[in-house]
Formats: C-alpha cells, structure tokens, sequence
C-alpha cells in the first residue's frame, strides 16, 4: 500500500482509453446523453437522498435536517477548486476558504468542527462510499473531486450521530455515473491573483461498461502573502453492470500539492495596517521586516491516493452492499516556532514527516418487510478502519538557516483503530415515519515510540461508545411534514490532538472523549408549485468539550473544559419561479455558548470559531432555452470569537455580494456533437474588507486570516461527444 501512490489511478485510466475507439463506434446507436447538469431544472419536493436512511429516499420524508447541492449549483460559474464554493447555500453549515491551501477548508455543522486548526474534524467526509475522514475523527475536504460531482448531501444533527465517532454532520459527495455515448471535455478558468485551472475529463457507457476519467491542475500566487499553490489532482471511476441486480463500481483518486506555502495567521495590527501582510518576524534582527512566513519558509507537501471498490447486490427487496477501500497520504510540513534554539528536549522540531496508510471496510444488509399495516425497512452492517503512520519530526534549522530539515526530534509509528456495528430501522405506518438505530463504536489509539532521548512515549487510549437515535416524522397533508428526532454522540480526541500536553508535554493519553445529547424538532412545507420550506429547532448539550489549551507556531495542545449548549434555528427556501427566475435563502441562529465555567472561561462565554448568525442568498434567472442564465449572490456571517475567555478582538461580521453570468451553446451542422459554456464571476462586489476565518486559541495571538477583496474569474468549457 505505501509504493500504492498514482499507479492504481493510472491503470484505471487505460482500460477506458482501449475500449474508448469501441464506444465510438457503437456511439451512433447509443441514446442521446442526458442534458448537462447545469440545465436540469431543479424540483424541490423530488429531491431523492441517501445519507442517513443509506438507501434511496426522498428528503422530504426524511425526519431529518438534509440539504442536497445538485451539479448545478456546484458547477454554477465556479472553478469547482474548493468545497466552499458549493456549500455556502447550506443552513446551519459554515465553510470557511482560508486562503491557505497548506490547511484546507474550515467546516462547522452547528458549531461542531469550528475550532480545527487545520483539516476538518467534527464534521464527517464521504466520497462516493469511501470516508475521507480517517478513523481518529480528521478529515482532508481537498480530496474531493468536485468536477464529476452529481449532487453533495449534507446531514445534519440526531441524524448524523449514525456515523459515529466525529459527526456532528456530515458532508457526503456523489459523482455522476457514466452514461450515453463516449464524450470528451476540457475546461480552463483564470483569475485574480494569479488563479487558473485546467481540467480534462472523459467519460461513457459501453454496454455494461460504463467509465469517467478527470484530470486537473490548478494554480495560484495566493491572496494572502507567503500563499501560493499548486494542486494536480487524478479522478477515475469505472462500473460494471454484473447483471440486472448486482453492480461492480471502483473508484480510485489522487491529491499532490508540492511546497504549498502557509502564510499562518496575524494579529489584528497586522490586518488592519495590510490584510494580505505576513506577520513580521520581531526576532529577526538580522531582517527587521522578514515575516514569519518567509524566514521559516513555512510550507506543505501532500501525496495522497486512494482506491474503493463497492458491490452492490439486490435480493428481490433486500440489497447486500459491501465497500473496501484503501490508500496512502504522506506529508511534509514546515512549521514556525519563533524560539527553535530554546526549544527542550521534549519538543518534537519544527519539521513533521508522516506516512500514512489507511483502509477500512464498510457491509450493510438491508431488508424490508411487512410489519402490522405498515412496511418495515431494517440496515444490518458493520465499519472498520485503520490508520498506520510512520511519523518523524526534525528541527526545522541548521546552524542560523531555518527552514530547512535539521536534527531527528521524533520518531513513532501511531495506529488508529475503530470497529462500528450498526443497526438502523425505518416503519412506516400510514402517515407515520418511525426510525431507530443504534452504533456500538470503539476507538483505539496506540503509539511506539522509537525515539528515547526524551523519555520513552510509548502508551494508548482506547474509547467506546454506544449512540442510539429516536425520530418520527408525521405527514399533515402530501405538502407538510412535521418531524423530531433525538440522539446521542461522542467525539474523540484526533490524533493530532492527543500529540501535546501543554506547550512543552509529551503525548496527552489522558484526554476524554466528548459526548452530546441532540435534540430536534423541525417542518418541511411545499407552499406552492416548486416551492419548499424547511425550517428546524435544535439543541445540543456536550459534556468534556474538547478545546484549545495552547496553539503556537502550528503546534496545538487541547484539554478537555466543561459543558457547551448549542440552541439554534435553521431556515431555507428554495423555490422555482416564473420567467426563468429562481431564489434560494439559508439562514441560521446559533446560540453557542460554555454552559459552564472553568479555568479561565466564564459560563455563557460564546464558543470560539463560531458565528452566531448566517445567512446565504441568491436571486438567479435562466432564459426559457437553458443557453444564459446570470445570478445575484449575498453571503453574510455575524461576528466570531477567537478565544475562549472572549478577551480578543473578534472578527467582525460581514456580509459580501457576488455576481455571475454564464451561457452555453450546443453547435449544429459540422460543428455537430460540440457543446460550449462560458462564464464570469465577480466576488465581493464591494470590495469589503473582512476576516474569513480565525485560528482559535493562538498563543502569539495571531487569530486572524484575511479573505479577499473585489476578485474576479473568468472559465470556459468545450465538450465532444462522440
């Protein structure tokens, strides 16, 4: 698995290109293709989901908070680089472009997730069946191929504890599945600050072959100071129809991104005197105005693949699914600790080196039956995963050159573990939904420490909990459902978070897991043709709240605080109206708040990392032949802490407008088979200065990372079908 890297995405991408000359001649005889994604008309009550029930269910009979972002809205006049783009619309999610590509997005589902200082946790990943959150809770959101994507599913609240460990939601991604005849695509985009993407794509069906290719590099020179970037990434997904109820799908991918620069976070005199500045390193006195940033050369390196095969078999009513998946991720990264001369013996340097190979395994049995008056639908199934890192850490100096990979500080192998039964039900009796499910999960963790010169490591933690959930959604009338649900979850520490203790500790065994009681009752409403409500009232109360102790330089220690409330209101619209035109609004209030004090923390202190108001707008337009559309776009969060004790300067709240127009034309004549799409986007219309994510719990009080202003993108598409 470690020698895995791009191999199995390049033998995936042969077979197509050998059966490709073969499609092409049959392609003549092959159904049209369906109309590109971006010119279905989307209809609100047909919305068809699969999170949660792990079946194919429509979402408005679903007694849960689930929003689905379709082709078209990911693909609405986006580069299709960053899951932000995409998911700004959804309530009660807040997704947070740092401009630093050597961290990921920020992802918070109600507050959960919002303190992560680098990745995703709290919050779980799925691609296609396959996790991108590995088993200790983390997750990496740039993994997802975003230019094959049919529909992006998010979960929120008692629902999403059926996940287990780490989902307090959950953001699950689908690719499209090929179809029609063999067609070749090429997209290029470019923009401000020296963005551009280009992308090539393939894809069709072949009899019960069916294939689709993706390749892309995107690039930019940052916004932000010491930010530039570099990301190729690899997609391929071929299916095999076995018969006429059982299908073979294997997906394989792949994630590079060379020496992407951090330019770490700065202080509020920092941002106010230039937001796109570094921050000054005041050590540095052979450079006064050297930053941070540059004189450590702070940067990342990512390899990451990975390869899933799922078998889907159908029994009459009954299905068999089984998903294996397994890959590698190695990185590099440089970090910056402003007293690396001082730094004693238990500190692990400033360089981190790991070698990660993962893989897991998921099977459900699913059954239905009649039960009473009614229909009973049961999920019997089983998860497991494993994560092994071979784990090094270096100085990050040599002499008076920093930097640079220096003296061995650390080396270890670290094993994470989980091992997750489930059960869910689902009866339904005339107007009434009743749903239950129960998750048994263990997590374990377990270091060996190979590098003795500061104390022997070496040690684990083992975590189990058992989640059950309770709804039942009652239909009023075919056009309103009223629903509720309730749940229990837990959170473990990551393996990240478990590193430090302290500021200068060793490994931190003793940290607890986080357990929460949800609670949620909520209203899906049709109040027209093609016009949907959702509206939902939640409540989670957490015990041993994980938070930041000390966070320095990009190494941070937790500690386990008291009880945290969560209260909120979440409301959507989406709405098909006449003449083209279509609206959507999200919108959410989020009372989060230490419903205890401890150290340094007063009772009702909001929760760092987390806007108590959003709010997400659009107005667009499409002519009656689907070949011009333009759209009005407003995002807006209310002001967010950095800090436990709420002592620092929060980042104020803002709101931004964003415009688009887009067109496409399908060719005729000679030119028949050739489609075209153009289109033009202008963020922050306004050019307002903001914060668009903080760095909770930074010991230098370097909180703050600046999003930018007016920025502008320009992309076009040429697609051939054969």
């Amino acid at each position: 698995m470690k020698h895995l890297r791009l191999n199995a995405v390049a033998a995936l991408f042969a077979v197509p290109l050998v059966m490709a000359p073969l499609a092409a001649r049959a392609a003549a005889d092959a159904p049209a293709a369906a109309p590109a994604a971006d010119e279905v008309p989307r209809t609100p009550m047909s919305v068809v989901v699969v999170s949660g029930s792990r079946s194919e269910h429509l979402s408005f009979d679903l007694p849960a908070s689930i929003d689905v972002v379709d082709a078209s809205q990911i693909g609405a006049a986006q580069p299709r680089v960053n899951a932000s783009e995409a998911l700004a619309g959804v309530p009660g999610l807040v997704v947070q472009n740092r401009q630093n590509y050597a961290q990921d997005l920020q992802i918070s589902s109600r507050g959960f997730g919002a303190r992560s200082q680098f990745g995703v946790r709290g919050v779980r990943l799925i691609a296609d069946g396959i996790p991108a959150t590995m088993p200790d809770g983390q997750g990496q959101a740039a993994t997802f191929d975003l230019d094959l994507a049919e529909r992006i599913e998010v979960l929120r609240g008692p629902y999403s504890t059926l996940y287990g460990n780490h989902s307090g939601g959950v953001v699950q991604l689908f690719t499209r599945d090929p179809k029609g005849a063999p067609y070749v695509e090429t997209n290029v985009s470019a923009g401000s600050y020296g963005q551009h993407k280009l992308d090539v794509n393939a894809g069709g069906k072949e009899g019960r072959f069916g294939w689709l290719l993706d390749a892309s590099r995107f690039e930019t020179d940052g916004y932000r100071a010491h930010s530039a970037a570099t990301r190729d990434q690899a997609y391929a997904k071929l299916t095999f129809d076995a018969s006429s109820t059982s299908k073979l799908t294997i997906v394989a991918s792949g994630l590079r991104q060379d020496d992407t620069q951090d330019p770490l976070g700065v202080t509020w005199g920092t941002y106010q005197r230039d937001p796109r500045a570094g921050e000054i390193d005041t050590t540095d006195t052979q450079t006064p105005q050297r930053t941070l940033a540059d004189r450590y050369n702070t940067r990342k390196s990512i390899d990451h693949q990975q390869i899933g095969l799922n078998w889907d078999q159908r029994f009459g009513s009954d299905r068999l699914r089984v998903t294996v998946y397994g890959g590698n991720r190695r990185v590099i990264q440089y970090q910056a600790f402003t007293r690396a001369f001082q730094a004693p013996a238990t500190h692990s340097g400033g360089v981190v080196d790991f070698d990660r190979d993962f893989y897991g395994v998921d099977v459900n049995w699913m059954m239905t039956r009649p039960l009473g008056e009614g229909t009973l639908r049961t999920t019997v199934g089983l998860e497991a995963g494993k994560s092994t890192d071979a784990r090094k850490g270096y100085e990050n100096y040599v002499g008076t050159e920093f930097g640079v990979q220096g003296r061995l500080r650390r080396d270890e192998q670290d094993e994470v573990n989980n091992v997750d039964p489930y059960l869910q039900l689902e009866w339904e009796l005339g107007r009434w939904v009743f749903t239950g499910g129960l998750r048994h999960s263990r997590v374990s963790f377990d270091v060996d420490d190979h590098y003795l010169a500061n104390g022997n490591d070496s040690g684990g933690a083992d975590y189990s909990h058992t989640t059950p959930l309770l709804g039942v959604l009652y239909k009023l009338t075919p056009d309103l459902n009223v629903y509720a649900s309730a749940a229990h979850g837990f959170e473990t520490p990551t393996l990240n978070e478990v590193f430090y203790s302290g500021t200068a500790g060793g490994f931190n065994y003793g940290l607890g897991a986080a357990t929460s009681t949800q609670v949620e009752v909520g209203v899906k409403a049709a109040l027209a043709k093609d016009v949907r409500v959702n509206a939902a009232l939640f409540q989670a109360r957490t015990h041993d709240e994980l938070v930041v102790d000390a966070s320095s330089g990009g190494r941070t220690s937790y500690r386990n605080a008291s009880a945290t409330l969560r209260q909120g209101l979440e409301l959507s619209l989406d709405a098909d109206l006449r003449a083209g035109f279509s609206a959507r609004v999200a919108a959410s209030v989020l009372r989060a708040i230490y419903d205890q004090s401890f150290t340094g923390v007063a009772e009702g202190n909001r929760l760092p990392g987390v806007p108590r108001t959003s709010l997400y707008g659009e107005l667009a337009w499409k002519d009656p032949g689907q070949r011009f559309g333009a759209a009005l776009e407003t995002v807006a969060n209310g002001k967010v802490y950095a800090d436990d004790a709420n002592a620092a300067i929060p980042a104020p709240g803002y709101a931004i407008f964003n415009a688009r127009v887009q067109a496409s034309q399908q060719l005729d004549g000679a030119m028949r088979g050739w489609r075209l799409r153009e289109y033009a986007r202008v963020n922050n219309l306004f050019d307002r200065t903001y914060i668009g994510s903080v760095i909770v719990g930074d010991s230098n009080r370097r909180y703050y990372e600046p999003a930018p202003g007016r920025n502008w993108m320009l992309g076009a598409s040429a697609q051939y079908q054969f």
